[in-house]
């Protein structure tokens, strides 16, 4: 009872929102009516920047890849549109088709291109052909040169010319809300957990199962076309064009905007884009009468503003915002916004579709469904791995033994396609998968943890799992954008809920995996990882920070995946938790394998006691 009243406060809470949120599009509806010219001008300029900065969000703020070269983008749209309208006549709706056209296919060139660059080499190669293509705006004579193209014709909407600030008001709002609402969807999806994924680090997104080219592709056209459909606004509002508004400086403008009003949250960029650009217009107005000069101090102190904030609101302005309205809406309603979301949502959704699972094969089976021969890898003179080999079974637990530095990390990459082999060769389910990429190979079901936590802090438990069920999804980001892959998230989301609580986690679904605490970060890897419906489930010190009671816990659950015919190789220091646990244990020393057998065998093998073990544990 004392839940569904919850439920029912938090019901009226976001209907409360829903009224708010009406009454701010009211007003904004009704901006032309009451607002002077000199401020609609302004408003339009926030609008046209807002979704510049909006692709930047996307591409630096969530996917974690840095721009400096935006405003290029700007200006190849507005340079495609004016070209075609002025010099060939062609209708300015026309000329957004060809931006659209134009922007996707040099962005995908330079994408390909300057997307395999990493670290600090991406944002200086976006510098590069920020640059390139700022000069060739002022060189190319069909462009005009740098004195630029005038005359260029209106935007018409039902044989009405949009002129004014007033007329083309709704057409540069709605464009703008429109792409808010897509990128929202986007980003609350199969798609959009993937694109988040890649400011994780792209092996653990490949081993998900993820393309992460790909992710990093559609990111980048995204923001890229943004960019160019506000250049076209641009060229047809201002009705004239030239390289001045489309340099370099300007696109570090862009990038200030997405980070000023919050890089991982689409509408920080109209809170950005709004913010700096009514303060460049009161320093501009005040500066002045202060100083007596018209200078550039507004600049300077435009810059110190922006230091002192970012240093103050790292995050951006939006997450305080959103927190709170969130704050002020729970506490008129007596609410914790947590345990209103774990009430609303930890539930199985009875109307979600349930994925497909892969046939395991019961019992145990001599054939090995995971099978290593010879495997070697060295780095430079170092040899980390020596004629490994080893092979696990359905319904088998395997363990991984050995001293720090034995090699055992470097095997999982090597198994999971990782890191590449120097010499040997590795079957699973009967395919030779050496070679193969790490997305394809956790496709045919092998999965896996890491010996480093590796999680996407920021999201939610829920969202984390939610990633390892990725390769089970098939709907692409078009599908995701128009919310028309609906049935298959609540699917995706409904297995990593499930997993949750498989793993004793429901409790802290809804909480970001940051916050965790070792232990039950690294069950979250597990539920993960489970998440993809692996045959083969690799875990790397799965046991590491648990206490006693959790060590338990997971041995249990291991125990119960074993029973479901799911094989398990397991690398793990915890001695006691190991031989109580495997069936099998593989010991390594220095790069090779000394001794493989049951767990009684081992603990009295003299070569494994001397190496590792010290004691006889039997």
């Amino acid at each position: 009872m004392r839940h569904k009243h919850m439920a029912q406060r938090a019901d009226r809470s976001r209907q409360a929102l829903r009224y708010g949120w009406m009454a701010l599009c009211l007003l904004w509806a009704a901006a032309p009516l009451y607002l002077p010219a000199y401020y609609l001008t302004i408003a339009n300029h926030i609008g046209m920047v807002a979704l510049v900065a909006l692709g930047l969000v996307l591409m630096t703020g969530v996917a974690g890849l840095t721009s400096f070269g935006q405003a290029a983008f700007v200006g190849l749209g507005a340079y495609v549109s004016a070209v075609l309208t002025t010099t060939y006549g062609l209708s300015p709706w026309l000329g957004l088709l060809a931006v659209v056209v134009v922007t996707v296919s040099i962005a995908f060139a330079l994408g390909a291109i300057t997307l395999r660059l990493s670290g600090h080499y991406l944002p200086l190669g976006t510098i590069a052909w920020g640059l390139s293509l700022y000069f060739l705006f002022g060189n190319l004579e069909i462009l005009g040169g740098h004195t630029g193209l005038s005359s260029i014709p209106p935007i018409e909407a039902f044989g009405y010319g949009l002129k004014s600030a007033a007329s083309i008001y709704y057409l540069i709002w709605v464009v703008l809300f429109l792409a808010i609402v897509l990128s929202d969807n986007l980003l609350h999806s199969r798609e959009g957990r993937a694109i988040r994924a890649l400011k994780g680090g792209v092996i653990v997104a490949e081993s998900m199962g993820v393309n992460t080219a790909r992710s990093k592709m559609i990111v980048f056209l995204l923001a890229a076309l943004y960019a160019g459909i506000s250049g076209w606004i641009y060229a047809h509002y201002q009705r004239f064009v030239n390289p001045s508004p489309f340099s370099l400086h300007i696109g570090i403008e862009y990038l200030f905007m997405a980070v000023l009003g919050g890089a991982t949250q689409v509408w920080g960029a109209l809170l950005g884009a709004g913010l700096v650009t009514l303060l460049k217009e009161w320093l501009q107005d005040l500066l002045p009468r202060l100083l007596g000069s018209s200078g550039n101090f507004e600049t300077i102190i435009f810059g110190l503003f922006l230091v002192l904030l970012l240093q103050h609101a790292p995050k951006g302005l939006w997450p305080h915002v959103e927190r709170l309205f969130r704050r002020s809406s729970f506490k008129s309603q007596k609410i914790d916004p947590i345990q209103a979301s774990i009430n609303d949502t930890n539930h199985t959704d009875l109307s979600a579709a349930v994925l497909p699972k892969r046939l395991r094969q019961s019992g145990t089976s001599a054939d090995y469904l995971l099978e290593a021969r010879g495997l070697e890898k060295r780095f430079g003179g170092l040899i980390a791995n020596q004629d490994i080999s080893l092979g696990l079974r359905p319904s088998e637990i395997l363990a991984l033994i050995g001293p720090n530095g034995a090699g055992k990390s470097t095997l999982f990459d090597l198994l999971t396609g990782v890191q590449k082999l120097d010499a040997g060769t590795i079957y699973f389910s009967g395919e030779a998968i050496h070679g193969r990429r790490a997305r394809d190979i956790a496709r045919l079901g092998l999965s896996r943890s890491f010996q480093h936590v590796r999680l996407l802090p920021e999201m939610s438990v829920l969202e984390n799992i939610a990633l390892g069920a990725h390769l089970r999804g098939r709907h692409g980001p078009l599908r995701a954008a128009l919310h028309l892959e609906r049935e298959e998230e609540r699917a995706l989301i409904n297995e990593a809920r499930n997993q949750a609580i498989r793993v004793g986690l429901s409790d802290v679904m809804h909480v970001p995996a940051g916050s965790l605490a070792l232990g039950q970060q690294r069950t979250l890897e597990i539920a993960r990882a489970l998440a993809g419906d692996p045959l083969a489930l690799l875990l790397d010190e799965p046991a590491a920070g648990l206490r006693f009671g959790e060590k338990q816990k997971l041995a249990d659950l291991l125990r119960a995946l074993r029973a479901d015919g799911l094989a398990i190789l397991l690398v793990e220091h915890d001695m006691a938790f190991v031989m109580n646990l495997a069936d099998r244990v593989v010991v390594m020393e220095h790069g090779v394998v000394i001794a493989q057998g049951e767990p009684a065998r081992i603990q009295k093998d003299p070569r494994v006691i001397e190496a590792y073990l010290g004691v006889d544990l039997s």
